[in-house]
């Protein structure tokens, strides 16, 4: 499917037609220098392979940097492939903002943010006890009870506990495309995205 790599500018909210305010997040999305084209003969598949977002040369390895000379283009920080492009395109051509069109929907793909340990509460929106019932002082936000005693005389998998949350690849489905700006090359989609203020993320139509 067509899409192209962004960045997250920020949230912000728009009024529609009907007065309604509606929060939505904008991105910078492109413009993608196309750095390599996958066919079914050469690599047994069809892909788009896109770069966004000019890397420095001196911090580009030897790799990098032959790979992004055969597209006639500076090594770039973040690079995706899109499987079932549409349209026609070739190495070094430029992928903008224009691909998308207001109104459609899209999905977002990025990593969440990292939140680090967190407990029971927070990461898996368990109630706590709340010092109501049997005499509870401090178990406000405790988990509880985590299974049987002797038997099965274990925790069973997937038991939800605290432990790390966030910073995990989240994809947000059919987003709305409220307005897309081609000279600057953003677009406004309704509602959030993963990630923090300028993270890497992908549009896909």
């Amino acid at each position: 499917m067509s899409g192209l790599i962004g960045k997250k500018v920020g949230m912000t909210s728009i009024f529609d037609e009907n007065g309604k305010n509606m929060p939505c997040t904008v991105i910078q999305a492109g413009p993608c220098v196309v750095t390599q084209v996958r066919t079914e003969e050469v690599d047994g598949y069809s892909a788009l392979q896109l770069g966004f977002d000019d890397k420095a040369e001196k911090r580009a390895n030897k790799a990098e940097l032959g790979h992004s000379k055969k597209a006639g283009t500076s090594p770039k920080k973040k690079v995706v492939e899109f499987k079932s492009f549409e349209g026609e395109f070739k190495l070094g051509d430029t992928v903008g903002v224009d691909i998308f069109s207001e109104g459609e929907f899209v999905d977002v793909k990025g990593t969440s943010k990292g939140k680090g340990f967190q407990g029971v509460v927070k990461r898996h929106g368990f109630a706590g006890v709340g010092q109501s019932t049997h005499g509870q002082h401090n178990r406000l936000r405790a988990p509880g009870s985590i299974g049987a005693g002797s038997d099965p005389s274990r925790v069973f998998k997937g038991m939800r506990m605290a432990g790390r949350m966030g910073g995990e690849r989240v994809t947000v489905q059919n987003l709305r495309v409220l307005k897309v700006v081609p000279e600057k090359n953003l677009i406004v989609v309704k509602g959030c995205v993963p990630g923090h203020k300028n993270a890497y993320i992908t549009i896909e139509k």
